[in-house]
């Protein structure tokens, strides 16, 4: 649950939404917070697993090796040094570190998975990372190393922190030692206790974590994909006699119970009302191109499986995918499979496919827009032979390439990444998700695709100002092209105009649909 002011999550025994994950992870403001009905259950839980753990019962990772050692009893007088051990062992991943939002996310989640009951935690040890997020902690966490059946290597960085081991980061961003980042915070190092140490490490905390953060970008590209749609048909009306809105209508949506297509549309509709295309045009092309004509139904299907990924992060969140699972309504330790995210890492696979068909019906659609820029270049071209000097365009007349770029990246980041684990561990651990790796792909296509919804909106935005106001936009586009007119006027570089524009757009899209109250999210 979120409150006010102060900005406080309070974890307890409610589910937790993963957006509210996503915006507490990306503001270091957010205090976090354990309810009694939280600590009650740790509590709970904690006790079964000393209870287990004096009964002499072997049970994985609480007295046992892990992995192919899983059969093999760790003595009693060793299970406190195994519990660094297992942390030091883990803390093996290779490459950039997570930035702060992702980092963020990973402590979070690894918390609100102690609070489900399946970890059998001390409350104390909840509470402690807890208190690093509210303290501004910042492990140094390395993005590779996991397979996608626990994110071993991702959570034993933020483990090694909270035993004063590992590396941070301090307040000015350079890497110092976890001892270092916990004193600074006021904090003494965690003291595992028995068990501690793989409830600590075995989770998918990074893959949840940071995929509630991609959550909230696809869900800014649903609605920047209708934006930009909405642009080109006012400007295909303008310069190709098209814009036919029939395939928008609510008669057609109406045939075929798709939710995301009928929003699409619907988000459409709205952008494009009290502007010029809402009247029927006997002189309009009876239909466009499909990469108009039938984008809801692209657009919707994308919008979609952006819900099944919120429903996966939040089966995650809310779940308990602890090995071994303390089940506090037994009272036993159960070894099992939960720490596989095979829904999820579906999730990742699924949205990357669609991402890429929504690029291809938006460089399409780029594609008809060429022929306009191209009568504009000839006219500046006649009127400078005429003595009057080469018009400086506000538009990048290459833009167009830089699209087909991005979308030949979002159709080879398509390919499917959750087949190629090796088995590891001599043999016992067989097959594995690769849950991270599809969504870090996930991520680099949505990079792809929100440049080249960009570059659309521009080009769109672009000729409908060449066009000057004849006929009136609708009252969401003409709100866009406002905005972007005065990046245009700028005349940056291609570069700083497709990121100034992607800045304007990410706060026009998010006023264009909160305040129309038709975000379905």
């Amino acid at each position: 649950m979120v409150t006010g002011t102060p900005l406080t999550l309070v974890i307890g025994a409610a589910p937790v939404r993963a957006v509210d994950v996503a915006r507490v992870a990306e503001d270091p403001a957010f205090h976090v917070k354990l309810n009694q009905d939280a600590l009650s259950l740790l509590e709970k839980s904690r006790k079964v697993v000393e209870v287990t753990a004096a009964s002499g019962q072997r049970v994985y990772g609480l007295n046992t090796l892990l992995g192919s050692g899983r059969d093999t009893a760790v003595e009693e007088k060793s299970l406190l040094a195994y519990q660094v051990q297992v942390i030091r062992y883990h803390n093996s991943g290779v490459g950039s570190y997570l930035d702060r939002a992702a980092a963020r996310a990973v402590i979070l989640t690894r918390l609100i998975g102690f609070s489900r009951g399946g970890s059998g935690v001390r409350p104390e040890t909840a509470v402690f990372y807890a208190e690093m997020l509210n303290r501004g902690v910042f492990p140094a966490i390395p993005r590779e190393g996991s397979v996608g059946s626990s994110d071993l290597t991702q959570l034993a960085a933020v483990a090694a922190v909270a035993i004063g081991e590992g590396e941070a980061f301090g307040a000015d961003g350079t890497l110092i030692s976890g001892a270092k980042a916990l004193a600074d915070a006021g904090l003494q190092p965690l003291v595992p206790a028995p068990g501690e140490a793989l409830a600590l490490v075995s989770a998918n905390a990074y893959s949840v974590g940071a995929g509630t953060l991609a959550l909230l970008r696809l869900r800014h590209l649903a609605e920047l994909a209708d934006v930009a749609l909405s642009l080109s048909l006012e400007t295909i009306a303008r310069y190709d006699g098209g814009g036919n809105l029939s395939p928008f209508s609510p008669a057609i949506q109406a045939a075929k119970a798709v939710d995301g297509q009928r929003d699409s549309a619907g988000a459409v509709r709205r952008l494009l009302g009290g502007g010029w295309l809402e009247d029927v045009r006997p002189e309009a092309s009876v239909q466009d191109a499909l990469s108009f004509r039938a984008a809801p139904q692209t657009h919707g299907a994308f919008r979609t499986l952006v819900a099944q990924l919120d429903a996966a992060l939040e089966v995650e969140l809310n779940g308990r995918g602890d090995n071994p699972l303390v089940d506090v309504e037994s009272g036993a330790m159960v070894s099992g499979g939960n720490f596989q995210p095979m829904q999820l890492a579906l999730a990742f696979e699924g949205l990357r496919l669609a991402l890429a068909h929504v690029g291809i019906s938006s460089e399409r659609r780029i594609a008809k827009l060429y022929p306009p820029q191209r009568a504009i270049r000839a006219r500046h071209l006649e009127s400078a032979s005429s003595g009057e000097g080469l018009a400086q365009e506000e538009l990048p007349g290459l833009l167009w390439y830089s699209a087909a770029g991005l979308l030949a990246e979002l159709r080879f980041l398509a390919a499917p990444a959750t087949l190629g684990a090796p088995t590891l561990s001599a043999d016992v651990e067989d097959h594995s998700t690769l849950a991270p790796l599809a969504l870090q792909q996930l991520e680099k296509s949505v990079e792809a695709a929100e440049k080249l919804l960009v570059i659309e909106a521009l080009t769109a935005s672009y000729l409908l100002l060449e066009a000057g106001a004849a006929q009136p936009l609708g009252k969401g586009t003409g709100f866009v092209v406002g905005r972007l007119a005065d990046v245009l006027a700028h005349r940056p570089s291609a570069p700083d105009l497709v990121e100034r524009a992607r800045t304007e757009l990410r706060d026009a899209v998010a006023r264009e649909f909160s305040e129309a109250g038709e975000r379905t999210w």
